[in-house]
């Protein structure tokens, strides 16, 4: 490892000199050898690559066969309509997800465009993607880091590593950092003497050595991980994709048993042909995949209101089944914002809403602390680093404004912080004397104090009054609260030769970067509803645990464990750990897929949120990644399903409540049609069983299934949500799309089958054999009639599973209104229009016709109706 070999060590091993640098020529042999300082870009996919994905489902192939042999035996319109399906299903998933961008991409885009190196002796300015291992790079305040760099000189570098680390201060580097061996491998965060590519600096400057270019670095590795990762399919596709494959070969096994039936009867085997093929047809609910999509595709829309964007349609549904959301610490559960929050002064701890801007030691500490201070803040700007930001909107906040305090105190001297005092002081001038402000580590300050400030005037310094003051900063700091202290002095000259030493010791205060303030609701949600919230984070151990004990997700530090310790662990150890342990702190990106990849094996779906580069690898390892809008990288957005534009972690409850009611009312669609498609199965099977004539053609059953029933699922898909969603659990992994239903199904199809029969049997008047064609024609009006009936009316059966329509009510769903009538309307067109009529096979019906049909067709709505009259009724 870099960070634990001196600057000598590394500049043998690399063959470079401090001074000098590299020569040109041997920094060209490098280049060619290590290649540009880039990261590889994933091959995006093709226009016709994303169709491929689109149509690569065994549904969608037994349907572009059912078109093909359709076309063969001359039933062109059949076959024109199912090729619609399958156009309007792949151009809505294509058009949905075609929106992404690559995630390597926008992680090649990250890569600084300058760097400056000392080559030849002399310091010069290249192209970043030109530097290789062993060039001495000169970095500074606002410059970002453009590889992986061994520190060899540093002065007051405070560099800001949260997209990497996760960290949400600067961290402080500084070269002469030796790691203590007795340790082992130590996290990013902690290797204070490296500098890792696309980091920002934000204080001081340095110099050190490339060790690591392109997809070397630690930013490569991610992007490595990235490309090694699979995407998965949500369990809305597993379930569609086994629904596919039961259809397909129940469909070819229909065919076959037909066929086969015929033969034995003696039938023609052309007409037996055509009888299997509708069969097959019937067995299909051809306009399923294009309604799930377009019902995803819907609720892409509504969630845009709910500040989620979705980049891949079939995680709307995936939202549904997640029990475990592992989310991010900084800028997703916390503001990433440090804030003062707590202050010492008089003697006692006081929460910040306490600030009296006219008790004088009060206004002293913070006045002391927004002069002692490099950075600037405003409501609309700020800058500087986030520890003096968080001090100087302190001020603000309760009347204090820095500009107007440089005014009546100008700043004449100081003495800049550094990593080995921990101090920062600057000198003021104020009439005829000079004030010394001084800030920084209590235990470095304390022992330069000798006297305190009190309301009551300034005192000695006890011991006792010294362990006082210790011992309030270490329960703050138990609170995971960064402690920063001050003091300060007057005296008649502007020199700083003695100006740390005799100090006044006035307060201290702190600050933490906070939870969101709706976060904790939000979790508290997660909890009633199944879900568990892990917090994964590159922070320390006790600042994670204190925002996790403030949000209601670890109460022990039991539950908590450090990304060293996942090192040591065996995999069955690991799986057993990740069931109790809610924190994960001081983790790397490989920590982070490592800990989804444990949760997903034991059985669970995960949620993964987050915003910065060592998110990504995480994002896309989980079922359902989410990225922040606002603070997220592009890294993070590409890498992940959804992206919240709020950066609120509470719209992902949201976001999950919205997608248990989609699946709910996918889940309704697609029962709705199955059990449709088994009473047209069921009617024809017997028919032929029996030795009766065809009551359905093929062209009546395609209109029935992509037309007649297709409004009505569309329908159910957008259905109001049903309350109480949040309190359910979620849905188990191997919970199957029919759980619960399968007897619904089953049931309904048999009665729709049979009333299906009974129609033909009327219109037949008895006569099963030797039938002519015009009274075939008026049976098969009658079955063709009565089945799309019932369907339409069937449909309001499935506005729930266990209350009466009556209670749920009948017009709440008004799109389920206008389907059923305009499916009434077309049936009626259809045999009353004589050139539509002679298209589909059918003829007028008179009035005794249509009373029996519509008497038939209520039969499923009372019937369901019955039975959740009963199913009530024994309930109670």
């Amino acid at each position: 490892m870099w960070y634990e070999k001196s600057t000598d060590e590394v500049m043998a091993e690399l063959k470079t000199n401090n001074a000098e640098g590299l020569q040109e020529t041997e920094a060209q042999r490098r280049l060619q050898e290590h290649g540009v300082n880039r990261l590889a870009a994933n091959r995006k996919k093709t226009w016709l690559e994303r169709i491929f994905a689109q149509i690569n489902n065994v549904l969608i192939y037994v349907l572009i066969v059912a078109a093909v042999i359709s076309t063969i035996v001359g039933e062109i319109a059949d076959a024109f309509i199912i090729i619609i399906v399958v156009v309007i299903n792949t151009v809505v998933g294509v058009v949905q997800e075609s929106k992404a961008e690559d995630a390597l991409e926008a992680l090649k885009n990250m890569s600084t465009p300058k760097a400056v190196v000392r080559r030849n002796g002399e310091t010069k300015e290249i192209d970043s993607a030109e530097i290789v291992p062993g060039d001495v790079v000169i970095v500074g305040a606002g410059s970002y880091i453009p590889c992986d760099i061994r520190l060899i000189d540093s002065a007051n570098l405070k560099v800001e590593e949260a997209a990497l680390t996760g960290e949400s201060v600067p961290v402080d580097k500084f070269a002469s950092f030796v790691p203590n061996n007795g340790e082992g491998t130590i996290p990013l965060g902690d290797q204070k003497n490296m500098l890792f590519m696309s980091t920002l600096v934000t204080v001081g400057r340095g110099s050190g050595i490339a060790v690591a270019t392109g997809m070397d670095t630690q930013i490569g590795k991610i992007a490595g991980m990235l490309n090694t990762t699979e995407d998965e399919q949500t369990p809305l596709q597993k379930s569609l994709a086994q629904v596919g494959k039961y259809l397909g070969f129940a469909a070819v096994a229909i065919c076959l048993l037909m066929f086969l039936i015929g033969m034995f009867q003696g039938r023609d085997l052309l007409e037996m042909f055509m009888i299997s093929i509708s069969l097959a047809v019937a067995a299909i609910p051809e306009g399923m995949p294009a309604i799930v999509s377009i019902v995803l595709a819907i609720g892409v829309q509504r969630m845009i209101k709910q500040h989620v964007i979705i980049r891949k349609l079939p995680a709307v549904e995936a939202l549904g089944s997640v029990n475990v959301i592992c989310s991010d610490k900084t800028g997703t559960l916390t503001q990433n914002k440090m804030t003062v929050i707590k202050f010492y002064a008089d003697g006692q701890v006081n929460e910040m809403s306490n600030f009296q801007k006219d008790n004088k030691t009060n206004k002293l500490l913070m006045e002391s602390f927004i002069l002692c201070n490099d950075a600037t803040y405003t409501k609309d700007d700020e800058t500087g680093d986030p520890t003096e930001t968080a001090l100087v909107a302190a001020g603000e906040n309760h009347g204090l404004h820095k500009n107007e305090l440089e005014i009546d105190y100008p700043r004449v001297n100081e003495i800049p912080f550094d990593s080995d005092r921990k101090l920062m002081t600057t000198v003021h001038e104020h009439g005829e004397v000079y004030y010394n402000m001084t800030k920084g580590a209590i235990d470095r300050l304390l022992i330069r104090c000798d006297r305190m400030m009190t309301s009551d005037g300034v005192i000695a310094l006890t011991e006792e009054k010294r362990t006082e003051t210790l011992d309030a900063a270490h329960e703050m700091s138990k609170l995971a609260l960064r402690v920063l202290a001050a003091a300060y002095k007057v005296e008649d000259q502007a020199g700083v030769e003695s100006a740390e030493e005799d100090l006044i010791f006035i307060g201290f205060v702190g600050m933490i970067d906070p939870p969101r303030s709706e976060v904790k609701e939000a979790i508290a949600v997660c909890k009633s509803a199944g879900i568990r919230t892990v917090m994964i984070t590159g922070d320390h151990k006790d600042t994670a645990f204190a925002i996790a004990k403030e949000l209601g997700i670890a109460s022990s530090e039991e539950e908590v464990m450090e990304g060293i310790a996942l090192d040591t662990l065996s995999e069955r150890e690991l799986v057993i750990a990740c069931k109790n342990t809610n924190v994960f702190a001081r983790v790397s990106p490989e920590h982070k897929v490592k800990i989804v990849k444990v949760l997903k094996a034991a059985g669970n779906t995960v949620s993964m949120t987050g915003d910065g580069v060592n998110d990504a690898p995480s994002l896309k390892e989980a079922d359902i990644g989410v990225s922040m809008g606002i603070t997220g990288t592009d890294v993070a957005k590409g890498a992940s399903d959804m992206v919240l534009t709020d950066d609120n972690f509470a719209s992902i409850v949201k976001a999950v409540e919205e997608g248990r009611n989609i699946y709910k009312n996918i889940k309704k669609a697609i029962v709705f049609l199955l059990s449709c498609n088994l009473g047209e199965v069921i009617a024809l099977f017997v028919a032929i069983l029996v030795g009766w004539p065809a009551p359905l053609k093929s062209i009546h059953i395609l209109w029935i299934n992509l037309v007649t029933d297709t409004f009505p699922a569309l329908a159910l898909g957008v259905d109001p949500e049903e309350p109480g969603v949040m309190k359910e659990k979620p849905r188990g992994e191997k919970e199957g799309l029919f759980h619960g239903m399968f007897p619904f199904l089953i049931l309904n199809g048999l009665l729709i089958g049979v009333i299906t029969l009974a129609a033909f049997l009327i219109g037949l008047n008895g006569v099963t054999t030797n039938v002519s064609e015009d009274v075939l024609m008026h049976a098969q009006t009658m079955a063709f009639i009565t089945l799309s009936f019932s369907q339409l009316i069937h449909s309001f059966n499935f506005r729930s599973m266990n209350q009466s329509i009556f209670k749920v009510g009948i017009f709440k769903n008004k799109f389920l209104i206008y389907s059923v009538l305009v499916g009434v309307v077309l049936q009626v067109l259809i045999v009353s229009v004589g050139p539509i009529a002679s298209v589909f096979s059918v003829h007028s019906l008179a009035i005794s016709d249509w009373g029996i049909v519509a008497g038939l067709s209520f039969l499923p709505l009372v019937a369901n109706e019955l039975f959740k009259l009963f199913k009530i009724s024994g309930g109670k």
